[in-house]
């Protein structure tokens, strides 16, 4: 078939989202008309974005490590990269995903083995069709519900401004307990990558934990509030059927020791997806704490830094909690996904519906109250959530 002849002035940068060895190196033989940025899941290829605005295009795997392209592009159609075209690669011709992914308006599905010449000329020509279609000046409707409400900001600034300058004394006292009790060694505070609005950012707490406690939380799986006791059967069948097809030695996704074998991670996660596992992690009376730390927590001073996430526009006073990444990973569906809607906050409906009273909260109850908040949330129901928040601060449970 001729393709029109379209000129590139530069290469095109095109996002890979997935692991398939053969379909990488088939792209990197083009390297004078693509520029490939390689990610494997669903959450790198978010944060490759939010940091990469002059990506061309987007090309994403049917089935990646714990969801699949079609939940990445209902993902990303809510955010400022909604109008990027959104090509999905499958090894398998399966009518009924193809119809689905038109559906939710994917720019087009590719069946291995692809023409790379014929990627470049399609994404070439949308680029260039959406440039003409944008009127000059127009604004897209996704930026603007994705920027934070002015009230909300003015509110939060003002707050967490304050906020710090009154609590610095408590703040500057805790330090110096948690430095005391480590025996005056490591870091005071503590920092993980959370994923909030659409984003990942930097997330500060006061450290309540012995040193190294993350190392731990495999052994303590069993005493997740979430989890369910099907996460405990063992796992069905090591051989992935996407491994499979592919030549000897060769996997679509990074190798994890499981027991004496080795499992891709790919496969891993879609078969404890398929047995239900928990999407969050909180431990009661968790034994990595220490001992000034369960009073941090309790009074929740240690989550006072988060006011400086607040200051830096990661975070808003009130909103959903940010997720660690391996907890946002399995909310990618179009059902929960929703939650990522609302800005990230220190407190919100969550916490002050369950926070503090006695019994578990299951966790489709919690989803449904982050999607709740997603969809009702106003800058006057904020302030009714944080006078609500006041007598659930003093917590009596460990959590």
């Amino acid at each position: 078939m001729n393709l029109p002849d379209y000129q590139l002035e530069t290469p095109l940068r095109l996002l890979y989202v997935g692991a398939d060895a053969l379909i990488i190196n088939q792209f990197r033989l083009f390297a004078n008309k693509i520029h490939l940025d390689v990610v494997e899941n669903s959450l790198q290829a978010v944060k490759t974005l939010d940091s990469e605005m002059e990506i061309d295009g987007v090309l994403c795997e049917q089935w990646l490590p714990g969801d699949n392209g079609i939940d990445l592009f209902r993902f990303l159609r809510n955010t400022i990269h909604s109008k990027k075209p959104f090509i999905i690669i499958s090894h398998d011709f399966q009518p009924g995903h193809i119809q689905e992914a038109f559906r939710e308006g994917v720019s087009d599905f590719y069946i291995t083995p692809i023409n790379i010449d014929h990627i470049i000329h399609r994404v070439t020509f949308l680029k260039k069709f959406r440039e003409q279609l944008s009127s000059p000046g127009q604004e897209e409707n996704s930026p603007a519900a994705y920027r934070m409400d002015t009230k909300k900001r003015l509110f939060d600034i003002v707050v967490a401004s304050v906020a710090l300058l009154l609590l610095s004394p408590i703040l500057l006292i805790s330090v110096i307990a948690i430095w005391v009790e480590s025996g005056f060694k490591g870091k005071v505070y503590y920092i993980s990558k959370r994923f909030g609005r659409y984003q990942s950012f930097d997330f500060y707490k006061l450290r309540s934990m012995y040193l190294n406690a993350d190392a731990r939380l495999k052994d303590l799986a069993h005493l997740n509030q979430y989890a369910t006791e099907q996460e405990d059967l063992p796992i069905d069948s090591l051989a992935c059927p996407r491994c499979m097809k592919l030549p000897e030695g060769q996997h679509c996704s990074q190798l994890l020791n499981y027991g004496n074998d080795k499992i891709c991670e790919y496969w891993y996660l879609e078969q404890k997806k398929s047995r239900g596992q928990a999407a969050f992690i909180k431990i009661k009376d968790d034994p990595r704490i220490t001992r000034v730390g369960k009073v941090l927590r309790n009074t929740s001073i240690d989550e006072l830094p988060q006011l400086i996430n607040v200051l830096k526009g990661d975070m808003s006073i009130v909103g959903n909690r940010p997720l660690p990444l391996y907890e946002a990973n399995l909310l990618t569906t179009d059902q929960f996904s929703k939650r990522f809607g609302a800005p990230a906050g220190i407190t919100g409906l969550w916490q002050v519906e369950k926070r503090g009273r006695k019994g578990s909260m299951s966790e489709e109850e919690r989803k449904l109250l982050d999607n709740n908040y997603a969809d009702n949330n106003s800058f006057w129901g904020d302030i009714m959530l944080i006078l609500r928040t006041i007598p659930a601060v003093f917590q009596k449970e460990n959590v």
